[in-house]
């Protein structure tokens, strides 16, 4: 018996592209994504399904450098409440895209603003320097999902549109490495500060 997410969307077909984000994006066949937070070991997000991980983001979107910048009312921490908005957001993609499968397009939206360099700050002798450094698989992963749900948030809070449609759109503009798209933009500026600190 064939396996889908939901019962709805296939990801056997699904392919990744990016070699070195092959082990750290996760598209094992279940019907039901709910792990309940079992996989804490090392390197357990990669034993996560990816769709899995957005839905457990999604609680909390405002979450910004050790602060909840803000609070929103779809950012409940309930996972039927979130998992509903992803499967809301995957049928527009899906929609947008012409029949394409959802989670295609969202793996190709991750590999797309996935950042290849960042900047850490080196202390050497009283002074902190920026330092250019390469950023792990897992990393580029977690950074990607957290910056598309980031532009999504704000595109959505005090606005028409709903968490889900914002949702959609940002993966969607992700996937085709558009330049409208918060998380694109996110990597091409860290990018550019890594650059600079070479």
């Amino acid at each position: 018996m064939e396996m889908k997410i939901f019962d709805l969307y296939e990801t056997k077909d699904v392919k990744v592209e990016d070699m070195s984000l092959k082990r750290a994006i996760n598209l094992d066949e279940k019907l039901i994504l709910k792990s309940h937070g079992r996989n804490v070991e090392k390197f357990g997000k990669t034993k996560v399904n990816i769709v899995e991980r957005l839905i457990c983001l999604l609680g909390v979107p405002g979450h910004r450098g050790k602060k909840h910048k803000m609070m929103c009312n779809w950012s409940s921490g309930k996972y039927e409440r979130n998992a509903s908005t992803v499967l809301d957001a995957l049928k527009i993609i899906q929609t947008k895209s012409g029949g394409q499968n959802p989670i295609q397009v969202f793996v190709k939206a991750i590999e797309n603003c996935a950042p290849r360099d960042e900047i850490t700050v080196i202390e050497y002798g009283g002074a902190r320097y920026p330092q250019a450094v390469d950023v792990s698989p897992i990393r580029r992963v977690a950074l990607a999902l957290r910056n598309m749900l980031h532009g999504a948030s704000d595109k959505a809070f005090n606005k028409k549109a709903s968490i889900a449609e914002a949702l959609a759109n940002e993966i969607f503009l992700a996937s085709q490495n558009s330049n409208e798209s918060f998380a694109c933009q996110k990597r091409n500026e860290t990018e550019k500060q890594a650059d600079s600190a070479r």
